[in-house]
């Protein structure tokens, strides 16, 4: 029989990741913009001049696409330029990695000679988020002067999730037609082959890393930009409807980035920067 992480995997709506190198960051990243309020056109310097004045920004990517990751580093690197930023969260980081770091960025900073691999073991960065895929954008964001705050659960708190199958409170995050899409892409995500005891696990994995994220990000200095899966990201399913739960009148922009082909529109966020499909 599988073990219950087998099961959870990174099942949970994250994507699949591949081993291919970084681009160059250096420049505006490619791709097109789109405002998905109006429809409107925008250029990378539009964008960050509506998304600078955001005390919190949730920024959604296709775990594989390396342009997706080359925007994010841009997007951070031009938001600190623009105004004093408060913080950057991952999911792909987890509490328990926190302390370690924090000993690294501290060291960073007095002067410690870490990059690369080194960097990677310093704070038990994660097989299952291949360095070579995110360790640019992880470099740049240890380096940086703000704090980068684990967003996720730890492994064990994923697998007591999973066991009790809890229910979370919440007035918009639990609506029956929410629970109902995350449960088909959850199926989908796994070819139709989920039980259903499986899938009601699967789910409150889900939706318990969802309500982690929003706490972490309403709890982070401000301004403050949280890097997740585009599932997690999305305004109609996810963390954005559990920041509704928790402090209904919180702020927040979502910035989705998709890959062309994708159908998106308001419902699942503020802008959408679209990128050519990741070759895998």
């Amino acid at each position: 029989m599988k073990s219950i992480w087998k099961l959870l995997g990174i099942v949970l709506l994250s994507g699949c990741a591949a081993l291919s190198q970084e681009a160059d960051p250096a420049g505006d990243p490619p791709g097109r913009i789109v405002d998905l309020r109006s429809g409107e056109a925008l250029q990378p310097a539009q964008l960050l001049q509506r998304l600078a004045p955001a005390p919190r920004l949730l920024v959604g990517e296709k775990h594989d696409n390396r342009e997706h990751h080359r925007i994010e580093r841009w997007l951070a690197a031009e938001l600190a330029a623009r105004r004093p930023q408060g913080s950057v969260l991952l999911e792909m980081l987890t509490p328990s990695q926190q302390a370690k770091v924090e000993q690294t960025q501290a060291g960073l900073r007095a002067g410690q000679p870490l990059s690369g691999k080194a960097l990677a073991q310093a704070v038990d960065w994660q097989p299952g988020w291949p360095w070579p895929l995110y360790g640019g954008l992880a470099e740049h964001l240890l380096r940086a002067p703000y704090p980068l705050l684990a967003a996720n659960l730890d492994k064990n708190e994923m697998q007591a999730v999973y066991r009790s199958q809890v229910q979370l409170p919440g007035k918009f995050s639990t609506r029956p037609e929410v629970r109902a899409k995350l449960s088909d892409l959850i199926r989908e995500e796994h070819g139709g082959q989920v039980k259903a005891e499986h899938l009601a696990s699967m789910l409150a994995v889900q939706q318990a890393r969802d309500r982690r994220m929003a706490e972490r990000l309403l709890a982070a200095p401000a301004p403050a930009m949280l890097i997740a899966g585009a599932y997690h990201a999305a305004a109609d399913i996810g963390v954005p409807l559990h920041v509704r739960d928790v402090r209904p009148q919180a702020p927040l922009q979502v910035l989705i980035l998709a890959e062309e082909g994708m159908k998106l529109d308001a419902r699942q966020g503020d802008y959408a920067w679209f990128v050519a499909p990741a070759r895998h």
